[in-house]
């Protein structure tokens, strides 16, 4: 009954490496999710922002014709 215990404890920890492996793994992939939704929503903020600038700065006269 002892051996079978010990084989067992052996099993079980030699098994840890592949679960941390696995745990690492998942966190990765959260760290990534989080990070293309903060990208995401800074992108479409941004691209508000500078709507917005650009649509208050004053065009000169001479540069809505093109080729003046």
């Amino acid at each position: 009954m002892l051996s079978l215990y010990t084989n067992f404890m052996i099993r079980l920890r030699s098994e840890e490496k592949g679960a941390t492996a696995v745990e690492y793994g998942i966190m990765v992939a959260l760290i990534a999710v989080a990070i293309i939704i903060a990208i995401t929503t800074l992108g479409t903020t941004l691209s508000d922002l500078f709507t917005g600038v650009s649509g208050k700065i004053p065009v000169p006269a001479g540069a809505a014709g093109g080729a003046g």
